[in-house]
């Protein structure tokens, strides 16, 4: 007798689009999304990064379909099994190649927070090269953050499951800004992570978050005068030497990658500009804050206000105070939710939790089978500070033996 299989989850709308086929893909619920876009009189339907998206995810997996309708607004996905780097399901070698296309206006963390939450269930190892016109390894205007913040404020936070940082490795072989109409960048970006694990362990990181002790950060330039890193880290340094004596910012300079060019028959350098990403490290294990702050695409900004937004902004992540910082919060908050079962605590910041993408991971993960959380003011101290209890759902790697 065969067993029946499990009904569509049906959402609406493109917000989380990722964070939906992630929180599919892990729970092996198949989910149908529709009215993406529909209003939209010029591009309706999936966007190009969507679409990329939706590729790397079929790379990554074995076993998965998707269905999308003529007008890109609906899509069914089944998801498959987590096979990772596996030659022939995808991969050439120990290597799966992606190609962005030009057209894409995200940043490459846009592929790679939910490929790493996806990694720890994987079969074998998650390794994926990203190349192609449209990598852009910087922070971008859409609020995706850089390749630096996603490598020092939200790799070591998998060491708090259970899943060693050690093995997990982000190069960045050719660093890109946005192009100058907010899309494409010719980076090239690999990821090789190797810590698969049965189970994520249960987190409890809900008390007090500490006092920084240090500040570090990467000044970078592509295609542009090094010496506008100097004045970037000069202009940060102003703000932040009243509050921490610890500062070091590095100055990473690039040529801008040289591209050919369809109607010109030549080549061009694309993905040219610079920005300051800068981290905050308290003294209790695990608690990080990130900033990260870069010239528009459309230029007319001096270094000098680079710099100093983002000191402001890692002042404004500090201040909102908590445990995570929001650009941590979904990736911690999933695997909280996708590990033991047990009930976890994660002391959040009461701004962190009101915004949009979280209330709505909340929902994401209700309709799929999850427990809800359990939410109760801190009475310890004068902060307004949120504890969320989150229970496991154990689901776990199933490509592993139970241990």
């Amino acid at each position: 007798m065969t067993t029946p299989r499990p009904e569509f989850v049906k959402l609406t709308g493109h917000n989380n689009f990722t964070q939906r086929l992630v929180i599919s893909t892990l729970t092996g619920r198949p989910v149908h999304i529709s009215k993406i876009r529909p209003n939209s009189p010029t591009n309706p339907g999936l966007a190009p990064h969507e679409v990329s998206f939706l590729r790397l995810l079929e790379a990554v997996t074995n076993g998965s379909s998707m269905q999308i309708s003529y007008t890109g607004t609906t899509i069914t996905y089944q998801p498959g099994l987590i096979t990772g780097a596996v030659a022939g399901f995808g991969a050439d070698g120990d290597m799966v190649e992606h190609n962005i296309p030009a057209t894409c206006t995200r940043g490459i963390t846009y592929f790679l927070l939910p490929l790493c939450l996806l990694a720890p269930f994987s079969k074998a190892h998650m390794n994926v090269r990203f190349s192609g016109p449209g990598v852009i390894t910087a922070a971008t205007e859409t609020g995706d953050i850089s390749v630096d913040s996603f490598r020092t404020a939200i790799l070591p936070l998998y060491d708090l499951f259970g899943i060693p940082a050690i093995r997990i490795e982000l190069r960045v072989l050719q660093r890109s800004c946005t192009g100058q109409r907010g899309s494409g960048g010719a980076g090239i970006v690999e990821l090789r992570f190797a810590s698969q694990v049965r189970l994520p362990k249960t987190l409890h990181l809900h008390r007090n978050p500490g006092r920084i002790k240090r500040i570090r950060g990467v000044a970078y330039a592509t295609g542009v005068s090094a010496s506008n890193n100097a004045r970037m880290i000069y202009s940060a340094r102003e703000v932040l030497n009243r509050f921490c004596a610890d500062i070091h910012i590095a100055s990473q300079y690039d040529q801008a990658p040289l591209v050919a060019d369809a109607k010109l028959g030549g080549k061009k350098r694309m993905g040219i500009g610079f920005g300051l990403s800068l981290v905050a490290e308290s003294n209790i294990t695990g608690v990080l804050f990130s900033a990260d702050s870069v010239v528009p695409a459309k230029g007319g900004t001096v270094p000098e206000d680079v710099g100093k937004r983002c000191a402001y902004q890692l002042l404004e992540a500090v201040s909102q105070a908590g445990c995570v910082s929001r650009a941590a919060a979904p990736t911690v908050l999933t695997l909280m939710a996708m590990g033991a079962e047990d009930v976890g605590r994660l002391r959040i910041g009461r701004e962190i939790v009101g915004r949009e993408e979280i209330i709505e991971l909340a929902r994401d993960l209700k309709k799929f089978g999850a427990s809800s959380w359990g939410l109760r003011d801190i009475d310890e101290d004068e902060t307004e500070d949120i504890i969320i209890a989150v229970k496991g759902s154990g689901l776990g790697n199933v490509s592993r033996k139970v241990a």
